[in-house]
């Protein structure tokens, strides 16, 4: 797996700025020895990414992920959108859940052939009295608002009643849907998706509930590809060779 960093590169008379944001979207944890742990896929990694940097031209912003906290992935979208230089998003296997919320900050949106995008309403486990219960589901209603926005700021193609759907059937989209519905801006040429099993596995050991999804389309696309049967000839008959030389 690539490592997930941050740099400046030089491309052409472009200063550009390269953020991997490579798994879980997640923010700085403790382990239970107390020490901590600081996430390269929180929005404080992308904010101090950004302030840091300073001089750049452009953002262009690497995605592979299953999705993880809605929270850190809604702000992460909001620091790009407001970053004030043009963002460009590679989505270079997956952006599932709140991945695919961020992959829509970006100005041009870019998806390889085989990548998959995956879109679903928002969702968190919760713990607490009855109280804590219904202002968690009022947070959840308010993140899930700011999430169907990112999607129709971008697309311009779908409306609210449609997109509702799909987010209620959790629907994973191919890189030509994605296009069809304004989500992406461009489809490229396919990645090698076998890189992208690490990132899957980890997921999956996370207990991402889309992990298995991601899994199953690497296997799939390792699979052999048997080839289309040809068309059969159509032999003719006596009647039929003997009704075409004559002109019958």
């Amino acid at each position: 797996m690539k490592n997930r960093n941050y740099e400046v590169k030089q491309i052409g008379e472009t200063r550009v700025l390269e953020i991997y944001l490579y798994g879980e979207i997640e923010g700085d944890w403790c382990d239970w020895q107390g020490n901590l742990h600081e996430s390269t896929t929180s929005a404080k990694y992308v904010q101090n990414a950004l302030a840091l940097a300073k001089d750049y031209d452009a953002v262009n912003v690497y995605i592979n992920s299953c999705g993880g906290s809605v929270f850190e992935g809604v702000a992460i979208h909001n620091i790009f959108k407001r970053c004030g230089k043009p963002v460009n998003v590679y989505i270079d296997a997956f952006a599932y859940s709140v991945a695919s919320v961020i992959a829509m900050a970006g100005d041009r949106v870019h998806m390889p052939s085989n990548a998959t995008m995956m879109i679903h309403n928002a969702m968190m486990g919760c713990f607490g009295n009855s109280a804590e219960l219904r202002k968690a589901a009022d947070d959840l209603d308010v993140i899930n608002e700011a999430s169907c926005n990112s999607y129709l700021a971008k697309s311009g193609k779908i409306d609210k009643e449609q997109l509702k759907e799909m987010l209620d059937a959790e629907t994973f989209l191919s890189a030509d849907k994605a296009l069809e519905y304004g989500l992406i801006d461009e489809i490229i040429n396919p990645v090698n998706l076998a890189d992208s099993m690490e990132i899957a596995q980890q997921a999956m050991n996370s207990k991402n509930p889309v992990a298995k999804k991601a899994i199953e389309h690497i296997r799939q696309a390792q699979q052999p590809q048997e080839p289309k049967p040809q068309p059969k000839k159509k032999e003719q008959d006596c009647f039929e060779w003997f009704a075409a030389e004559f002109k019958m």
